[in-house]
């Protein structure tokens, strides 16, 4: 979230950044500053009682070892008025500092200046396009029809085991399934991020760490007895390493990487753009996450996206680069670029990553610190990217690797499978 410092002294290009997002910022904003000034009135006035109360405490030691015990019995009848005046004092500074945070749980980041204004996804800029898009014959079937064909997916079964949005995998189906887990593990583990088993249910602070609450209340699925949360993305668990956690200097940057399986409520919609793989509430997904030195963040975020493209070109797969506008880009990010993969059969981009620099944004949540070569503590810069999200890549490769006789696997992924061709 926004430090208040920071809100107060860039109030007004606040306002004009979060414009890009379709976000009056206006009302809360100078509530913010109003609600802050309370607190520290309040903050003051109890420093002063704290001040005067332990001075009156020093005096009536003084008077007692004087001998003047009624002087003394007098100043402590003050002292307990300022005791409880103290503890007003206290309960009104909780409650104010109280609604300051709730307040600030609801204004999202600024974005970045190079994020373009704009609505919805119709808004977006595409920055990047690479690959050659495979041109297939007449009888080419889109993935749905595919994974029946070849008794690769069920998703009959998954509907009744489950409820639509939870497939099966099935023989060939689950190996293609593993063997792009294991590939991409070994390709972000290759270039540096250390790997980690994660969580799969979360608690509720680490939901407000990353930004999930109180933005996604209702989106996620929620077990209210133990109050825990089934993750919507590695993102959550992944980020919350680092909560409550003062590194110093050296240990940056620091990058983790982990797969597991994400849980999604999102309101479905009907029609074949999210048909069979295209959207699900259960998917598998590979993420990359790094802390960063302020200064470096947008360096290594240049990073995550050229190693990205370092996947896709392994796999042969058309792919295409989006920078988001303000009204699509995601409550917590200043920054995010989307990866989309052209499926063939289907004629249409399919989202399969989005990398986003949060900046100081989920540091000040999870009080992510570092102490810097001056000796003071300061907030680190979190980035995260899905590489890659499982279901629209293998979409992907069955689409456009699908040939008369069968659907053939990209090269790289041979050692994983086992089989070089489904048929």
């Amino acid at each position: 979230m926004l430090q208040v410092p920071f809100i107060r002294e860039n109030k007004d290009a606040i306002i004009t950044g979060l414009a890009k997002r379709n976000f009056d910022a206006t009302t809360i904003v100078n509530e913010v500053i109003a609600v802050d000034e309370a607190r520290r009135a309040l903050q003051s006035e109890l420093d002063n009682t704290k001040a005067e109360s332990n001075s009156i405490s020093k005096e009536i030691g003084n008077l007692y070892k004087s001998g003047k015990a009624a002087e003394a019995n007098i100043l402590k009848e003050k002292t307990t008025l300022l005791k409880n005046n103290e503890k007003t004092l206290k309960e009104q500074l909780n409650s104010k500092e109280d609604a300051l945070t709730q307040l600030l749980y609801q204004i999202p980041n600024v974005p970045h200046t190079s994020v373009p204004a704009g609505n919805s996804e119709a808004d977006n800029e595409e920055i990047f396009t690479e690959g050659d898009i495979p041109k297939l014959n007449e009888n080419a079937m889109p993935h749905w029809d595919l994974a029946k064909k070849y008794d690769l997916i069920d998703f009959e079964l998954g509907n009744k085991i489950s409820g639509a949005g939870f497939p099966v995998y099935k023989g060939k189906g689950a190996r293609l399934q593993r063997a792009l887990i294991a590939y991409f593990l070994d390709k972000n583990t290759d270039a540096g991020y250390t790997e980690y088993q994660l969580p799969h249910l979360v608690n509720e602070a680490s939901c407000y760490g990353t930004g999930q609450l109180p933005d996604k209340e209702g989106q996620m699925y929620h077990d209210s007895r133990d109050n825990l949360y089934l993750i919507p993305t590695a993102e959550v668990p992944g980020t919350n390493v680092f909560r409550d956690v003062l590194l110093n200097e050296a240990d940056l940057p620091i990058g983790i990487t982990g797969y597991t399986p994400c849980f999604r409520r999102e309101a479905g919609s009907y029609g074949a753009h999210v048909r069979g793989l295209n959207r699900l509430h259960q998917f598998d997904k590979v993420e990359i996450i790094r802390v960063e030195h302020p200064d470096n963040s947008y360096k290594a975020f240049d990073g995550m996206i050229e190693h990205i493209k370092t996947i896709l070109r392994e796999l042969k797969l058309p792919y295409r680069i989006l920078r988001l506008c303000g009204g699509d880009t995601g409550f917590p990010s200043a920054m995010t670029y989307d990866f989309e993969v052209f499926s063939t059969a289907q004629d249409r981009w399919l989202e399969i990553s989005s990398v986003s620099n949060f900046e100081t944004y989920q540091a000040n949540r999870l009080k992510l610190r570092f102490k810097n070569s001056n000796g003071k503590n300061e907030l680190a810069h979190t980035l995260n990217g899905s590489s890659l999200a499982l279901p629209r890549v293998l979409a992907g490769i069955l689409e456009n690797y699908q040939t008369e006789n069968g659907i053939t696997i990209p090269d790289v992924l041979v050692p994983y499978t086992g089989f070089s061709t489904i048929e």
